[in-house]
């Protein structure tokens, strides 16, 4: 069993983290808070609505808009809850793994699998426990029901595992040929991130039903993981595929500065730790690290300097009548805000914080085909909001 922690240590760096991904509060019970009154906020593009359709989650980590309406919610502690559109907040439902609920463990995504209308199929990402105090992430589906999960299969577990609470990533994402795309962090293990025969730090990438794809870049490559499609990734908790093209956009945290925005390519290396804008939470520098590049690793699409700890990243396209057409947006923890980036193609353009003065971590934001924005923040009185784009 690989042991790279004392428990002393990760409690240590579980303080040193606050500031970016702090560790959930005691479990607390979630209850109905009813729909506030929309408020008008201004933004560069104009007046945009704020409602807070639900509060009382507790540390929640992800939420799914779901067709028929109302909304799926993850809470770190372990709890997965329907959430109506009159804000009401279900009793957990049943089915759900069992997880590594400590630090920054615990349940985490949750998607709808691209044929949810006929298969009522849904997927999480959690921190699964392991023996000895050990966790991985984990990644499954099960079919969703009125008040449980039906089924669940888990199709991938992250090995070997570590101790520690910390770094678990992780977000889900689909492409439209028949895979699915999982983030992950390194566990805040550094060195781990470059290894090929470990899975922490990498971004891997499956067929529907758990196999590897034949074309994944490390298939058949001795030493290698054949799930990695790349490596070299910190702790990534953004992953989302671009409409437009196809493309997949993956963001991480840095350390202290040097959060990042990939266009990850098969079998292509990204750099952590030995490439990293960022420095270590003391003020030292980062122990393998030779610079901001090095040859055969690839530079960030976008960096950020200042981390605002990115979280949850969502597409707004397709809209030509929204003055928020082609724009990105992401989750900021330690910013405390809502990012909008305005896209040319691929290119940034310009960036806006939003919602900065509620004070609230941003853990998560998803498009609804209603056209507005859903976002929840990570407290422990956490909140659902719906975002209405300026007109």
């Amino acid at each position: 069993m690989h042991r790279t922690h004392t428990r002393l240590a990760a409690l240590a760096v579980v303080f040193a983290l606050s500031a970016c991904d702090r560790p959930a509060a005691a479990p607390g019970a979630a209850g109905p808070a009813g729909p506030t009154a929309a408020e008008n906020v201004a933004t560069k593009a104009g007046a945009m609505g704020v409602t807070t359709l639900a509060r009382g989650l507790e540390h929640p980590w992800a939420v799914a808009p779901l067709p028929e309406g109302g909304f799926l919610v993850t809470e770190r502690a372990g709890r997965l809850r329907r959430v109506g559109a009159d804000g009401s907040i279900s009793a957990p439902l049943a089915g759900v793994p069992a997880v590594f609920a400590e630090g920054q463990g615990g349940l985490l995504d949750v998607v709808l699998d691209p044929a949810f209308a006929s298969n009522r199929r849904i997927w999480l990402s959690y921190a699964e426990p392991g023996p000895d105090g050990t966790a991985g992430t984990a990644v499954g589906y099960g079919t969703l029901g009125a008040d449980r999960i039906d089924g669940f299969r888990r199709i991938y577990q992250q090995q070997p595992k570590l101790e520690g609470p910390n770094h678990f990533g992780s977000r889900i994402a689909f492409d439209a040929a028949g895979h699915v795309f999982i983030s992950q962090g390194e566990r805040n293990d550094r060195p781990t991130a470059q290894k090929l025969d470990m899975l922490q730090g990498k971004l891997v990438r499956l067929n529907l039903d758990g196999s590897v794809p034949a074309d994944n870049p490390f298939v058949g490559r001795q030493g290698a993981r054949p799930e990695i499609w790349s490596y070299g990734h910190r702790n990534s908790q953004s992953l989302a595929v671009d409409p437009r093209t196809g493309k997949l956009w993956e963001a991480e945290h840095g350390p202290r500065g040097g959060d990042e925005i990939n266009l990850p390519q098969p079998g292509r290396n990204y750099g952590w730790p030995v490439v990293t804008h960022g420095i270590n939470y003391s003020g030292l520098k980062i122990p393998e690290a030779v610079g901001e590049a090095a040859p055969g690793m690839e530079a960030p699409h976008h960096v950020w300097e200042k981390s605002p700890a990115l979280s949850g990243m969502a597409f707004y396209i397709g809209r030509p009548q929204s003055k928020w057409n082609d724009s990105l947006f992401l989750g900021a923890l330690s910013g405390r805000a809502l990012i909008r980036l305005s896209l040319d193609g691929d290119r940034i353009t310009g960036e806006e914080r939003l919602l900065e003065d509620r004070g609230e971590r941003i853990r998560d934001v998803r498009v609804g085909a209603d056209g507005n924005l859903y976002v929840v923040t990570d407290e422990p009185e956490g909140a659902l909001l719906r975002i209405e784009p300026p007109r």
